[in-house]
């Protein structure tokens, strides 16, 4: 039996109470499926999130469902459609097919949206049986927001009929207006460098909400892939939910982009942030994790005033589809929807078909359940494998005699991905899924040339991954669950301490904070001191080099090669010519020795099986970490 909504069950004459569904950062994981471990996991997908949206809908009157974008890129399935099947015009992908068979009402554009291009983007959009939106994605800047010419329509108005509290039905536009973060044009620069041009965020939705007043909008909501970040706004900012909700006008806003939940303890004691109500700012908000973790529901107590409806309460919250009661396990609380499953059954088989099939071989397992804290053969794996792509096609050019360095970052080490979230592969047979888990996003191969100074820099940048230490003092968490795993790059070829005792010279989200703070030392390359006048090539991916700028400055670091050509099909050739990997990490980078202090971190419980294996450093194996992973520590 379901319980009626307190909203419901009190709404008088001209009181509606509307419910508003959220998915984000579905990261095309349709089926509950791990594709790079190939077995089930309760833990993800869209079908999944149906039956928990199938269930929201049934318990009130009246509903929308939206997707706030970043659902096209991030799985095996999404790479396949991408990379292997193609996709032409007219063709149906099974992330929009899956989203079809649920009526989403609208959704809007996150930035992995076009990291496959726009002739894919455009072509997986084709066939959406539902608006898509986007109100700062250009492809020419105007005068003014209202001047610019879009890719996508910047917003669409729902024409919806409520019931009220009395049984009586009213017509209530409501109006959706999508926004995305404008670093798009950096980060995905090798693929549409100047087709698409962005701006800012809270210029967007200021000057587009009295127009969709003007349009006959009786509520707005915000439908905005960006994620909470602080208060105070700036020109470019990438994570403004909290400037926007105080934008006037704003009845409901949709967030994602960091992956994380919302409201949930993991903003506790975040100012202008309301936990039990689930507003920021004042303005009702939710945010749905990722993968389809969650399903995001804001409830609405609207009243009518004349011809104008008002929002007379809110409540907002996220339901799981999984918990995790107990130790290292993972309980499923919904059954997949069939229907969900039948939309994208062709192509999950597809895709495992290709992921299932062998390509090497490898001596020892290949995992990253301590790539934070020392040397990874995983990592170093993808960095010997660019290496040698970048050395073969430098080759006889002017670049061919400069030093070699080559720099990767460890993609899954669990965090806020939870304690699936590691590579771990088995020593034997070696097959596409392993190489699709050892390289997780679709980036494609640069090389830079660039001083030993701008290297430094690159590295300090890396170095802000860890909390900042005391000398002596025992279990200090060490790891910065806050910092993207993906910019922990480690430059091979050279070899160097991290001290997490000094100051991050960058923030968490590549500010520069501190220019004098260095927890970069004994910089060495082959037993020297770097030069940071002596000029290198690095190896590195187009994300990186498209963001280079945060810790290069303007001119001091320069791409001499790239090709459209995946880190993954560079991984499988390199795997493909070797009789079989034997890949020991080499001596590249450690924590800075500190006597008489411990730290801990976690990682997955998989991972105890795996501390033999580590002789160059003490690490024991304390317990239970929460939320299903493993806690250790490390002495220093």
């Amino acid at each position: 039996m379901i319980a009626p909504h307190p909203f419901s069950t009190g709404a008088a004459a001209q009181q509606a109470h509307l419910r508003i569904l959220q998915t984000t950062d579905l990261h095309a994981h349709v089926f509950p499926f791990d594709y790079y471990k190939d077995h089930p996991l309760d833990t993800v997908g869209l079908a999944r999130t149906a039956a928990l949206i199938g269930a929201a809908r049934a318990e009130v009157a009246n509903s929308i469902l939206l997707d706030n974008g970043d659902l096209l890129q991030g799985s095996a399935l999404g790479d396949y459609m991408a990379y292997d099947r193609g996709l032409r015009e007219g063709d149906l992908h099974p992330v929009i097919a899956a989203m079809n068979a649920l009526g989403y009402d609208a959704a809007t554009l996150g930035n992995h949206e076009f990291n496959f291009g726009l002739p894919f983007l455009m072509a997986a959009l084709g066939r959406a049986g539902f608006p898509f939106i986007s109100a700062n994605t250009l492809v020419r800047r105007g005068a003014t927001p209202r001047k610019d010419k879009h890719l996508l329509p910047p917003y669409v108005i729902l024409d919806r009929k409520l019931r009220d509290g009395a049984g009586k039905s009213h017509r209530v536009q409501i109006g959706i207006l999508g926004v995305l973060p404008p670093q798009i044009v950096t980060w995905d620069e090798s693929v549409i460098g100047g087709k698409i041009q962005s701006r800012d965020m809270v210029e967007t939705a200021a000057a587009f909400i009295p127009e969709m007043k003007e349009a006959g909008a009786d509520i707005i909501v915000l439908l905005a892939h960006t994620g909470i970040g602080g208060a105070q706004h700036h020109d470019g900012m990438e994570n403004a939910a909290q400037p926007l909700a105080r934008l006037q006008g704003v009845d409901a806003l949709i967030t994602g982009h960091t992956h994380m939940v919302f409201p949930s303890s993991q903003f506790a004691g975040v100012a202008g942030l309301d936990l039990t109500r689930g507003t920021i700012a004042g303005t009702p908000s939710v945010m749905a994790g990722f993968w389809g973790s969650h399903l995001g529901m804001i409830d609405l107590l609207l009243e009518r005033d004349g011809r104008d409806w008002r929002v007379l309460d809110s409540h907002s919250m996220a339901r799981p589809i999984a918990s995790h009661p107990m130790y290292g396990t993972n309980l499923a609380l919904v059954n997949s929807a069939p229907k969900v499953l039948r939309a994208a059954q062709r192509d999950h088989d597809a895709t495992l078909d290709y992921m299932r099939a062998p390509v090497g071989e490898t001596k020892r397992p290949l995992h990253s359940y301590f790539a934070m804290i020392r040397n990874c053969a995983s990592v170093q794996l993808i960095c010997q494998a660019q290496a040698a792509y970048v050395a073969s096609k430098l080759a006889r050019t002017a670049h061919a005699n400069l030093p070699l360095l080559s720099a990767a970052a460890p993609f899954k080490v669990g965090g806020w991905g939870g304690p699936d979230h590691f590579t771990d592969i088995q020593a034997g047979p070696l097959y596409q899924r392993n190489l699709a888990d050892l390289y997780y996003f679709p980036n494609t191969i640069c090389a830079i040339r660039l001083r030993g100074a701008e290297i430094e820099e690159w590295l300090e940048r890396s170095a802000a991954a860890f909390h900042r230490v005391t000398p002596g003092l025992q279990d200090q968490p060490l790891v910065n669950d806050d910092f993207p795993s993906y910019n922990f790059d480690v430059i091979y070829g050279l070899t160097y301490e991290i001290d997490p005792s000094q100051p991050a010279r960058y923030s968490v989200a590549g500010q520069l904070v501190n220019p004098d703070a260095a927890r970069i030392r004994n910089l060495r390359f082959e037993g020297a001191p770097l030069d940071r006048a002596a000029e290198f090539v690095l190896a590195t991916n187009n994300y990186r080099a498209s963001t280079r700028a945060a810790f290069c400055p303007r001119g001091a670091a320069e791409v001499v090669f790239s090709a459209p050509v995946t880190l993954r099909n560079i991984l499988l050739n390199h795997v493909s010519d070797a009789e079989a990997l034997a890949v020991t990490p080499e001596p590249n980078w450690r924590l800075a020795a500190m006597p008489g202090t411990s730290f801990v971190f976690d990682s997955a419980p998989r991972a105890i099986r795996f501390l033999p294996e580590i002789t160059d450093m003490e690490v024991e194996h304390l317990g239970d970490g929460g939320a299903g992973f493993a806690r250790f520590r490390l002495h220093g």
